[in-house]
């Protein structure tokens, strides 16, 4: 008897516990915290329209400058919302923009002190007509002379020794290929490091913005992708180098743009002029693409990422993004051995419904599941941080509940056994 009472004592603290703690309809209803965002749904379909694509609303900066690149995109480096852009994953000549995929995968693995002598055969196959830095066979030049000829003079003379250093050439297309795999930089195909014009080399506006934001990772690619200008050595002299990004110099009757970090400009005479724009203002960084303006000088390309960063500026904040360079959330992790156990105890008295999710975007939306008391407990994207406390107290219920009915069965069956 005295076991009796004591697990109808602890059955009924249980349920009482939980029905103090609930918070009533009311109470719920005069909470002031505001309730989490949702996790920004896109779809990736959106970028691979045609056209510009841009949520304008009533109340925001309007649409994007008309601009005559065949392919554009600003995005906001940091959280990578891409706020609009204009045939996107358009497939174009990335000329030396590509520099900056060449960038992202080779700087990391080498020191900037580390110094090399130069040998005729590093230098052999550079195309016809290509911007050099100067570099000399039988020179030894430090590995961050080298990237100032890269980013400054777009020396593709430097592109060759440094893809030399790392591995050879085809070695570096492999893994700049990899790379570009890795960021989700689909539209890129390497065949030239460098960004020399060869058949079936291509990029898209989207894919450069990819790599231009992964630069900005590290600080090393900042700061040759921000040098105006450098001395470059020569022997036992060194003369002096400038960066031919015009935003960032303010040269041939380009104004510098304010905030400016700088990143990659090219041209070839296939690609005509290519350019990935990074600015900072007000503590937000945006980066812009421009691919191939179909009209105006080689002031044109510096123009129209003006305008689009100009316009990115004001709209950040202000506006729907219509994308993102964010890569895919992981998968949710797996479920514990404890959970499956408890799946399996529970299927044929309760199974679980199937998760819906928008087609194609299942694993990618589909929330994270947690592990409560031995139970896969799905947290819905409007969950309170409260529920588990009352998913515990709805336990400790039911366990009393079941310590309640075995106890009365035992009675049955003539006391506890003592």
């Amino acid at each position: 008897m005295f076991v009796m009472s004591a697990v109808r004592h602890t059955a009924g603290a249980a349920v009482a516990l939980l029905l103090l703690l609930s918070p009533s309809p009311a109470a719920a209803a005069t909470v002031d915290e505001p309730t989490p965002p949702s996790r920004a749904r896109y779809d990736p379909a959106r970028l691979y329209g045609s056209g510009t694509q841009v949520n304008a609303l009533p109340d925001g900066p309007g649409e994007p400058p008309e601009v005559s690149a065949r392919s554009w995109l600003v995005a906001d480096a940091g959280s990578g919302d891409v706020l609009a852009a204009h045939d996107a994953h358009r497939r174009l000549p990335p000329a030396s923009t590509l520099k900056a995929l060449f960038a992202v995968t080779a700087l990391p693995g080498l020191a900037p002190s580390k110094q090399h002598r130069v040998s005729e055969k590093e230098l052999e196959d550079i195309g016809p007509g290509s911007s050099l830095v100067g570099v000399r066979a039988g020179y030894t030049y430090r590995v961050s002379d080298l990237w100032n000829g890269v980013f400054l003079s777009s020396g593709n003379d430097a592109v060759r020794v440094l893809a030399a250093m790392s591995g050879g050439w085809e070695a570096t297309v492999r893994r700049m290929q990899e790379k570009a795999k890795a960021l989700g930089a689909h539209d890129t195909r390497v065949v030239s490091p460098d960004g020399y014009d060869a058949p079936g080399q291509v990029s898209s506006a989207y894919d450069l913005a990819l790599f231009g934001r992964e630069g900005l990772r590290n600080p090393d690619f900042v700061r040759y992708a921000g040098t105006a200008y450098a001395r470059f050595p020569s022997g036992g002299w060194s003369y002096g180098i400038k960066n031919t990004n015009r935003l960032l110099t303010g040269a041939d009757e380009v104004d510098r743009y304010p905030g400016l970090i700088g990143v990659k400009n090219g041209y070839t005479s296939g690609a005509g002029s290519t350019l990935i724009a990074a600015a900072r203002r007000k503590g937000r960084t945006l980066v812009v693409t421009v691919m191939n303006p179909r009209w105006g000088g080689y002031r044109t390309v510096y123009e129209e990422a003006r305008e689009l960063l100009d316009w990115g500026f004001e709209a950040a904040g202000r506006i729907r993004p219509v994308g993102t360079l964010a890569p895919a959330p992981p998968r949710p992790a797996k479920a514990t051995e404890a959970a499956k156990a408890a799946k399996a105890v529970n299927a044929s008295a309760a199974p679980t419904p199937p998760v819906t999710a928008t087609a194609g975007r299942a694993e990618a939306l589909a929330p994270s599941p947690t592990t409560l008391s031995g139970t896969q407990v799905v947290a819905g994207p409007d969950s309170s941080p409260d529920a588990g406390p009352s998913v515990s107290l709805v336990s400790a219920a039911c366990a009393g509940g079941a310590l309640l009915w075995l106890a009365r069965r035992r009675g049955t069956r003539g006391g506890w056994g003592g």
